[in-house]
């Protein structure tokens, strides 16, 4: 059966096509400058990468572009042949617990909680519509970011502000990065055999760390947005909350304003003027104070947050290191590693060199026999897990 995983942004649609259950990769890529003149668009098929320009004015038309493309490659021989689409949402709210059929009624929902995600579930929307269109005879399915961290107590997920802030406007944690979140948990069965405390840090240019206990999330940094916990690429993550009318009654900010400065730029681009972790550690090695300030800030952060999760959870039977940093950056994995020694973790450095992307290894265990904690690089794959939940509704 063949599935397609997609995940919408307001101008770009990232996709892969799967055989499933086997997990195969047909094709992958990624339609970009939607509703923006200019649009092109890229597809890996069997090693090969094929890139075109095509004016894209909405995002029916970038689905219609790429069955075209699966036709014309045989990775098709109907549309008919697509029988799911798992579509990511990043927030479902305390709505969702799991992944859903995308009706009318879902649809409607992801719209109503848009003032919680404004850019990402407004571009979901438009993806699944534009899909729709397109892709007729398959089961839509909404795969909600959210969903991994609803098993999370309310202690721990409610804020102390007025109730009523809860109870009317829904302002509590919910956390993101859920799908790859699971998908680690889920592959740590796995590699563990049985696993029944995690510490999983989703670091990349966005960055969450969760705890899980047996399979289910306990808790995660990010909170109410995904601008809580760590410090990230454009993001600020946990800061004291009265620096904003401060800094908007200093200069005259608005609220929109506000937004912006806090989720595009902050974090590493707001210290040191480069969000990319490779061009941090390239000021840093060049001599720039401010830049290894940065770093150490943000080593410190994720730290922070293992060490408050190995005493929530008392204890734990590994730690996971993935995403973009997690499983390529030598230097920063090592420098976690080495300021977790207080819990004796031990790193294992000629197995943290021979794993990263660039590298033939891309996973495994960077600590010592005698470490006390087993700390693992695992890839993370959101693809696959929107894959595996719309293959469950159409089989």
């Amino acid at each position: 059966m063949k599935v397609l995983s997609v995940n919408a942004g307001s101008s770009s649609l990232k996709f892969k096509c799967y055989e499933m259950p086997e997990e195969k990769v047909l094709a992958s890529g990624v339609f970009e400058r939607i509703g923006i003149s200019g649009g092109i668009y890229t597809i890996k098929f069997n090693g090969e990468k094929r890139e075109k320009k095509c004016e894209l004015p909405d995002h029916k038309k970038a689905f219609s572009k790429l069955m075209e493309e699966l036709l014309q490659l045989n990775i098709i021989s109907s549309f008919d042949e697509i029988k799911a689409v798992g579509h990511r949402i990043v927030q479902g709210a305390d709505h969702y617990k799991s992944s859903v059929i995308a009706t009318d009624e879902v649809v409607k929902d992801i719209l109503d909680l848009a003032s919680l995600a404004p850019l990402h579930n407004k571009a979901a929307v438009q993806g699944i519509k534009g899909a729709k269109e397109v892709i007729k005879s398959a089961v839509h399915v909404c795969v909600f970011d959210t969903a991994f961290h609803q098993t999370i107590d309310k202690e721990r997920y409610l804020y102390a502000l007025p109730l009523n802030w809860y109870t009317e406007y829904h302002v509590r944690k919910y956390g993101a990065h859920g799908t790859s979140h699971k998908y680690i948990t889920e592959h740590m069965k796995e590699v563990l055999e049985s696993n029944k405390k995690l510490i999983i840090c989703h670091i990349g240019s966005g960055g969450s760390v969760s705890a899980v206990k047996d399979g289910k999330c306990v808790d995660t940094s990010m909170g109410f947005t995904p601008n809580a916990g760590l410090i990230m690429g454009t993001r600020c993550g946990d800061i004291d909350v009265s620096i904003i009318p401060y800094i908007m009654s200093k200069k005259g900010y608005s609220k929109d304003d506000i937004a912006m400065l806090i989720n595009k730029e902050s974090g590493l681009v707001g210290l040191t003027g480069e969000s990319d972790m490779r061009d941090v550690r390239k000021l840093a090695d060049e001599g720039s104070n401010i830049a290894r300030t940065a770093l150490n800030m943000y080593v410190d952060r994720i730290v922070d947050y293992i060490a408050k999760y190995y005493f929530e959870l008392k204890g734990v039977d590994a730690i996971v290191l993935t995403a973009g940093v997690g499983e390529n950056n030598i230097a920063t994995r090592k420098e976690i590693l080495e300021r977790l020694d207080f819990l004796g973790v031990k790193i294992d450095n000629n197995a943290n060199d021979e794993i990263a992307g660039f590298k033939e290894k891309h996973e495994g265990l960077i600590t010592t026999s005698d470490s006390s904690i087993p700390v693992y690089v695992i890839p993370t794959d959101e693809e696959v897990m929107i894959g595996r939940d719309a293959y469950d509704f159409a089989k």
